[in-house]
Formats: C-alpha cells, sequence, structure tokens
C-alpha cells in the first residue's frame, strides 16, 4: 500500500510539473508570437496561430486516407495507386460491384472491343524492337515497358539497387537519370539507359562540358546499352535538374562530380547546343563515342520545332537523326521543381504524342526514330493507350516508386520520405528491403503487361503493339466517345 502511495504522489508531481513547464511555454510562445512580425496569424492569435501549421502538415495526410473519394486524388488517385501496390504483392487485382471510373468525363479513354476477342492462348511474345540498327551495338529489347529516369541522389541507394535487381528480373531497362552512373546502377546487372543531363554528371570536365574519356569508359560497360540525352523533363520544362545540398553527400558528390553539400542545379540547356544542326552535332558525337543507340529526351512546347528538327534530319540526311525520341508529359515529374514550371508549361502527352508520331510519319522517319512515352502512365489503360498512339515503348518512374512502396508523401524534395525511397537519412532506409522490393518491381512490370495483353486480346489482337487508334476511342465534351482514330488521323 506503501509503495503504491509513493508511486501515486510521484505521478502528481510529474503531472503538476507538466502543468508548470506547459504553462511557461504558453507563456513564452505568447510572447514570441506578440513581439513577431513576420508571421500575421501568430502575431493576431498568439499560441492557437501556431496549430495553422500543424493542420496544414497533416491535412494532406488526412486527406490522403480518410477524405478524398478513391478517384479524386492528384497527382496520382488511390484507385490508380492500390492497383500497383496489389499488382507489386503479387495479390487480387479484380474489384466487383462496378468500375467508379466516371465514364462522361472529357477525354476518358475508352478501348474498343472486338466481337471476336483472341484467346488467351491465342497470345504471342512481343517481338524485339530494334534502336539504332546502324549503330555499332544496336539495342533490341522484346519489353515496352521499362524504368524512367531517376537519378541517383533524387532516390535513395537502397531505391536504386531495389530497381536495378528488379529491371534485371522483369527483363526491362532501367534508365539512370541525370546522376551519373552509381555502383547501384550495377548491382542488379540489368540494362542500363545512360541519361546525359545539361550539367553531364558523371561524363563532365570541371567546367561542365563533355569529357570524352569518361564517356567511352561508361560505354565500355556491357549493362549500358543506350544513351539519351536530356532537353528537358516533365517536372520542370525549360530548366535543369535540382538537387537540395542536404541530399549532396561525399558518394553522390564523387558520381556527379560536384561539390559535396552543395546544391546540384543543372543549367536549362546544354551549352553546346543552341539549334537544330548543333543538337544533331551532338547526337553525332555521342554516338560516334559510344558506338551505340543515342537518343533526346524533351518536353514539346511549340511544336513547330519538330517540323524544323525534322527538315534539319532531312537536309542532313536520316543518319543524323536521333535513334530514339523519349516524349516526357508536363504534367510528369518525381523531382524538385518550381511549381510555375510544375503547373504551367508544356503540352500534355495527350496532345504531344499523337503530333510526334504523325510529323515522323509523315517525314517517313517513324521506323528510324523510335518513340518512347513517358509521363504519369502506371497501369495497363495507359500503356495501352500510349501502344495504339503509335509510341514503340512506355517507360513509368512513378509507377516502379508505388512499387516500392511509395505513399505518395509528397517529401520527394525534401530528406524525409518516410518509405526510404528518395531519402539519404539511414534510418529512413532501413524500412526499404533491396531483396523483398526487387522481386515487387518485377511483379509490377510482370502485371502491367499482363494488363495490356488482355486489353489487346480484348480488342482482337494478339500483340499490344499491333494496337492502333482505332482499337481506342475518347469521350468528348458531350459526353460521347469518338474514336482515336477519328479524333488524330493518322498522317499516313
Amino acid at each position: 500500500m506503501t509503495t503504491l502511495l509513493v508511486i501515486a504522489q510521484w505521478l502528481v508531481a510529474l503531472f503538476v510539473l507538466a502543468l508548470l513547464i506547459g504553462a511557461v511555454a504558453i507563456v513564452v510562445m505568447y510572447v514570441i508570437d506578440k513581439r513577431q512580425t513576420r508571421h500575421t496569424i501568430r502575431r493576431n492569435f498568439p499560441v492557437i496561430g501556431r496549430f495553422r501549421y500543424l493542420f496544414e502538415h497533416l491535412g494532406e495526410f488526412f486527406r490522403q486516407y480518410f477524405y478524398a473519394m478513391d478517384r479524386e486524388e492528384m497527382p496520382f488517385n488511390r484507385a490508380q495507386r492500390s492497383w500497383v501496390y496489389r499488382a507489386a504483392k503479387n495479390a487480387d487485382r479484380t474489384l466487383a460491384f462496378g468500375s467508379t471510373r466516371d465514364l462522361t468525363k472529357n477525354g476518358t479513354i475508352i478501348f474498343a472491343n472486338s466481337a471476336y476477342p483472341h484467346q488467351e492462348e491465342d497470345k504471342t511474345q512481343p517481338e524485339p524492337v530494334t534502336i539504332g540498327a546502324d549503330c555499332a551495338q544496336p539495342y533490341s529489347p522484346t519489353s515496352y515497358f521499362h524504368i524512367s529516369g531517376m537519378s541517383y541522389g533524387a532516390l535513395s541507394p537502397v531505391a536504386v539497387t531495389a530497381l536495378s535487381k528488379g529491371a534485371k528480373l522483369a527483363g526491362c531497362w532501367m534508365n539512370t537519370g541525370e546522376g551519373g552512373l552509381s555502383p547501384y546502377h550495377l548491382k542488379g546487372e540489368c540494362d542500363i539507359v545512360f541519361q546525359i543531363g545539361t550539367a553531364k554528371y558523371g561524363v563532365r570536365t570541371a567546367s561542365g562540358e563533355l569529357h570524352e574519356e569518361k564517356l567511352r569508359d561508361i560505354a565500355g560497360n556491357k549493362h549500358v546499352k543506350m544513351f539519351e540525352i536530356k532537353l528537358s523533363q516533365g517536372a520542370k520544362p525549360g530548366k535543369g535538374g535540382i538537387l537540395p545540398g542536404i541530399k549532396v553527400n561525399a558518394e553522390i558528390a564523387e558520381i556527379r562530380g560536384i561539390p559535396e553539400g552543395q546544391d546540384s542545379i543543372s543549367p536549362n540547356r546544354h551549352p553546346e547546343i543552341r539549334n537544330n544542326d548543333e543538337l544533331l552535332d551532338f547526337i553525332a558525337r555521342v554516338r560516334t563515342i559510344t558506338g551505340k543507340p543515342t537518343g533526346i529526351k524533351f518536353v514539346m512546347g511549340e511544336p513547330n520545332w519538330i517540323d524544323e528538327l525534322v527538315a534539319t534530319i532531312k537536309k542532313r540526311g536520316e543518319a543524323s537523326a536521333p535513334d530514339f525520341i523519349t516524349l516526357d508529359s508536363a504534367d510528369g515529374g518525381t523531382g524538385s521543381a518550381p511549381q510555375p514550371l510544375m503547373d504551367y508549361v508544356g503540352l500534355k502527352l495527350s496532345e504531344s504524342l499523337p503530333m510526334l508520331v504523325d510529323k515522323l510519319a509523315a517525314a517517313g522517319l517513324k521506323e528510324r526514330i523510335r518513340i518512347v512515352a513517358s509521363g504519369k502512365m502506371i497501369t495497363p489503360a495507359d500503356v495501352a493507350w500510349a501502344l495504339a498512339i503509335g509510341a514503340d515503348f512506355v517507360v513509368s518512374a512513378r509507377g516502379f516508386m508505388f512499387s516500392l512502396g511509395c505513399i505518395q508523401a509528397m517529401q520527394c524534395n525534401k530528406n524525409t520520405c518516410p518509405t526510404g525511397i528518395t531519402t539519404h537519412d539511414k534510418s529512413l532506409q532501413r524500412g526499404l528491403d533491396p531483396a523483398d522490393k526487387s522481386v515487387r518491381v518485377a511483379n509490377y512490370h510482370k502485371y502491367l503487361e499482363y494488363g495490356v495483353n488482355i486489353i489487346a486480346h480484348s480488342c482482337g489482337v494478339s500483340d499490344p503493339r499491333q494496337l492502333n487508334r482505332r482499337h481506342a476511342r475518347v469521350v468528348t465534351h458531350t459526353g460521347d466517345s469518338i474514336s482515336l482514330a477519328e479524333r488524330y488521323p493518322p498522317a499516313n
């Protein structure tokens, strides 16, 4: 009894002490809030006004888990994310009681099923598609779905390792992003597309120019299959990459060839590329040094630029053309970016992809230049649409991030990602097991392509690459749908 009394007295004392500390803290915060002039709400409503920032921070999480409907969230809604999670975990991907998708919304894609669909046993493996047939070392991948550019630095080492091993299991390529080739990209021994950004990380001189010997060394790696010259990307068209200094540790600094701890900000364009002729010269330079397919990546802005580029290619000869074009969408982007660029600059893929396909086809360059579609495509329907429009390949960044366990916490531009994917905080990275997550990456790839096969068979073709614009329809402002072949009449 005496012991219980002593414990009770101690608890009361601690409670009173906590009240005193709390009261002192409130008084201190009150004085600070009334004297400061930076925050109006805190000055007018001392102490209580501080809760505003807590509620703002928690608001996005409450909306995500409690308030938003399955199809409401941006940039990816719960229905999209849930499908990726189930595919990655090899869980049941079927639904019941009807679709929650609004089939009357303007722009909605609907696939046109055939009266006599192909049966499961009729399906065929996609044929390899060759990129850079005239290169010394052409590349002929079979898969049409691949991992888009995400830099080591923007992503953690465990995330890059998991993606590399998952890509090997899946039989797809992995793009390095502009941050250079790290040991983690090579751990899985998957096919690699090396991206050359405007800062030329990994292949740069001290002054930021192309270091030909470093480029030649990277090309000598048997796992590096292609080189992609990035002109712009969906997160920030017209501006270079941004990696906050808090993420630039010693290893990243060494790989990129930049100072440790400083913000890594790329130029908004390659200094040596000021016009179409110089662009084709740079492509030829990289292709000559590496002997491997070399392409470009950009977000389409003014469509007439494509006409001008095509005219320059035709003047110089088809051999001068890029071996592939990765077309990004203005609504894409895993990286840190200014909101004005993220929200308002560049064309969406739904508008730019048909334009690019048709312009290349009209010029007779569609077979010479392979088209890689990029930007916010994470489900089978997204990929099937892009193939039907005319893309040869589709790449996704955020889809594979979801397969790793990304919860759309919107912390990619900080060092606080709770899933360990985009942080270099080792305590947070510990939760991401590359061995387990690599299997989920492969599962996601497998079931995405399986889902595309289901759509293709339903439309009456045996191979997804046989899909064309007649196989899909788009809902118009009237609520009725028209064929994509009518909406985007092909050039040939």
